[in-house]
């Protein structure tokens, strides 16, 4: 009897164990298949094809996102499409929840799939090089600016606060000891880093970063805004430090992005540097406010009397050009010496401008882009007074690293403009003959958000990516 109870009780569990791994299976099927939106066979499927791998639109399962990788992209992609690139809107036809449901169709299929970004190639072709790739630091969080004290030692910035030592082709694991603190919250953090045309005689090294006041109360988020300040390092240790600039403290704001915060110097020793708007749009406009501003100060913090607004009331004297959106990308001219500067539009409307000193570059009374819901920002696009950039890019692609190529390793790029894009994923060469963009070319697609690029010491192009988080040296195969 015990062994028939025992029997019985065996093929129970069995039964039971056979049952649940039934359901499992059947629970697995249902979790690996997606729901094709009807939406999709309607309104894709004669360009990028029954399967998704593209037909006279490209791939959509390939990880290479044209316009940008993250939900957003995607979203706003369908919304308004990509005229200039052959993709239509589809906000006449579609609903928001419709195209909602198209892109989390379109990210579980990528998911299903196992779909991954492609690796990073060894080597690139361009128009005029064979260019080779080479991975030069990884391990690194958010990397945000690099730039050199000589040919086999930099500094990194990252955002979440660390600075970091690359020497000898080797990242260094210890951060330097006693930099700022920073605001680590949306955009902002530690974020430029420059080295003094003198660094061999002063040793001065320039931050800028997200400087934070206490909040007024608890419920208040922190106010912050962006500072510029100088110190040197001795010993893996951040001594001496100065300001050079703090903005008036009820200027700060609690929003979190556009903080601008590029460095550059000029031939006379001037030290540039960039605010954004800080999303006070209206504020570009207000010669009251340091933000929507670039501006201009010896390298001690000292206001230049020469500056366009020196002496005048109720102005930030340390004001060179004004509305400007968020620029993110500073340059000079290596023969000129003018001042370049790249500052991202809302949806549309990138730009690339020179600036003069007093000058007013616009934002928001004129834009070529609109808001990211699809509203209008403004009717115009030129105004008497207004500054027209010198190019600009519609669609955005996010304009943020910028320089002037000085080196000796690509004869044929000799002071031509570097820009980096974080949504598109590229490095663009623009050749500037006379103050105008003759033609452009993409040297390097899907890497990673190009956050920072610069000419090295030793005529390589090194170029700082977000996601993946590393640092690449571009060189020619077959250098001159």
């Amino acid at each position: 009897m015990k062994y028939i109870t025992s029997l019985l009780l065996s093929c129970s569990v069995i039964l039971f164990l056979i049952s649940m791994l039934a359901s499992c299976s059947s629970q697995e099927k249902m979790e690996s298949a997606v729901v094709r939106p009807s939406t999709f066979d309607q309104h894709c499927v004669s360009c990028h094809g029954e399967d998704l791998k593209g037909e006279i639109a490209q791939s959509l399962l390939d990880g290479s996102w044209q316009f940008g990788s993250r939900r957003n992209d995607i979203f706003r992609s369908i919304k308004f499409g990509h005229p200039h690139h052959g993709m239509p809107s589809w906000d006449h036809l579609l609903s928001e929840e419709e195209m909602d449901t198209l892109v989390g169709y379109l990210l579980a299929e990528e998911k299903r799939l196992g779909v991954t970004k492609p690796a990073l190639p060894d080597t690139l072709e361009t128009q005029d090089y064979l260019v080779n790739i080479e991975v030069i630091a990884s391990g690194l969080q958010n990397p945000w600016s690099i730039d050199f004290l000589n040919e086999n030692k930099a500094l990194i910035t990252e955002k979440s606060g660390q600075l970091r030592v690359w020497e000898n082709g080797v990242l260094l694991p210890d951060t330097i000891v006693g930099i700022p603190s920073v605001r680590n919250q949306g955009q902002g953090g530690l974020l430029d880093v420059a080295i003094d045309p003198d660094f061999a005689s002063n040793g001065w090294i320039y931050l800028s970063f997200s400087h934070a006041l206490p909040p007024s109360n608890s419920d208040d988020n922190t106010p912050g805004m962006t500072k510029i300040v100088r110190g040197q390092i001795s010993e893996g240790k951040w001594v001496n430090e100065q300001t050079l600039f703090e903005a008036a403290h009820d200027t700060y704001r609690t929003t979190s992005h556009h903080f601008g915060s590029r460095i550059v110097f000029d031939p006379d020793g001037y030290l540039y540097f960039s605010i954004g708007d800080r999303g006070a749009g209206e504020h570009a406009q207000d010669l009251s406010k340091p933000n929507g501003k670039i501006h201009r100060i010896h390298r001690d913090g000292r206001i230049p009397n020469s500056n366009p607004f020196y002496g005048q009331k109720d102005v930030v004297q340390s004001i060179y050009s004004y509305g400007h959106r968020n620029p993110q990308g500073l340059a000079v001219h290596p023969q000129t010496g003018q001042v370049w500067a790249t500052e991202h539009g809302p949806l549309g409307g990138d730009e690339l401008n020179l600036i003069r000193p007093g000058l007013n570059y616009g934002w928001p009374v004129i834009s070529y882009g609109i808001n990211y819901n699809g509203e209008i920002i403004t009717e115009m696009e030129r105004k008497d007074g207004m500054e027209q950039p010198i190019h600009y890019w519609k669609p955005s692609i996010a304009v943020c690293g910028l320089d002037f190529y000085s080196g000796q390793l690509f004869p044929e790029w000799e002071n031509q403009l570097l820009v980096g894009a974080l949504k598109f994923e590229e490095v663009q060469l623009l050749n500037i003959e006379k103050e105008r963009v003759m033609y452009s070319q993409t040297l390097l697609k899907n890497g990673g958000r190009v956050r920072d690029l610069t000419t090295g010491p030793d005529g390589a192009i090194f170029v700082v990516l977000n996601n993946p988080d590393i640092i690449i040296r571009l060189s020619p195969r077959n250098p001159v």
